[in-house]
């Protein structure tokens, strides 16, 4: 089994930034793909960024030059750092790992952004 856990959400201004970490445990296949998604309220849940093994990413039209994904795999850790901070940003953001067939999500994180 699979164990995501998120951190590093909160509250902050607009412009302002915020780095979310991701720490996998379990079994690990090492080809796999991890990712962000977010989640307004009353909205669906919405790719934010991944990231393969291998260093390629993907971003959504809506952060890109603003946010940016990273990894470590030794540590089986998925990072996104979040710049220029927008209140449409506003969300519960959830990490997913993907490996072969299976995948598995985090708990979530909320991350608020407001004057």
């Amino acid at each position: 089994q699979v164990q995501l856990v998120e951190s590093g959400g909160g509250l902050v201004q607009p412009g302002e930034s915020l780095r979310l970490s991701c720490a996998a445990s379990g079994s690990i296949f090492s080809i796999n793909i991890m990712g962000w998604y977010r989640q307004a309220p009353g909205k669906q849940r919405d790719l934010v960024a991944h990231i393969t093994n291998g260093g390629t990413t993907n971003y959504a039209d809506s952060v890109k030059g603003r946010f940016t994904i990273s990894r470590d795999n030794a540590k089986n850790t998925v990072y996104l750092q979040m710049n220029s901070l927008k209140p449409e940003d506003t969300a519960v953001y959830y990490c997913k790992l993907t490996s072969g067939f299976k995948a598995y999500w985090g708990q979530g994180t909320q991350v608020t952004v407001s004057s």
